[in-house]
């Protein structure tokens, strides 16, 4: 596991490391007092959303003024099943959680990322090796920001918290 108390940023070269990354990141960012983190991936499916400490944590974070959580990705079908836990809490949280989903031009090229307001970073960039990079670097963050905010205005609002239909 992850030394977090030490906040360096973790390597990423297993499954494992790349659970402990995302849960580096979160923290580093609560700790940090980020505004907002905005988190991409395919589908979320291998994400740690259903832990219950990181979902205690989050919940604190989001107490606090002006917190948002943004979410984006190609599809949300395996959150339910795989995330069980994430998709009944964030109901109460729906006020300051947005999920979005990108146009189908920029889906295929959508990365694996958390990234922060502040200068906190995680990008899984080999998802069969399980490679990445965890950051504190400030410019990465900015410039991993700006790249995932483009996808974010071309996407579409999904993910509801309650379905409608007749």
């Amino acid at each position: 596991m992850t030394d977090i108390k030490n906040n360096a940023a973790p390597r990423i070269d297993s499954r494992a490391s790349f659970v402990d990354a995302l849960r580096w990141g979160f923290l580093t960012a609560f700790e940090q007092r980020a505004r907002r983190i905005v988190c991409a991936d395919p589908n979320f499916a291998l994400w740690p959303l259903d832990d219950a400490q990181l979902l205690q944590d989050l919940a604190a974070w989001l107490r606090l003024p002006q917190r948002q959580l943004v979410l984006l990705a190609r599809a949300y079908d395996e959150v339910p099943r795989s995330c069980p836990r994430f998709n009944a809490w964030r109901a109460n949280w729906s006020h300051a959680i947005e999920a979005w989903i990108a146009p189908a031009e920029l889906a295929p090229e959508l990365p694996t990322l958390l990234v922060a307001d502040n200068s906190v970073g995680v990008q899984l960039l080999d998802a069969v090796h399980w490679r990445g990079q965890a950051s504190l670097d400030g410019r990465r963050a900015l410039q991993w920001m700006q790249e995932i905010d483009v996808v974010l205005q071309r996407s579409e609002r999904g993910f509801p918290v309650n379905t409608l239909g007749l």
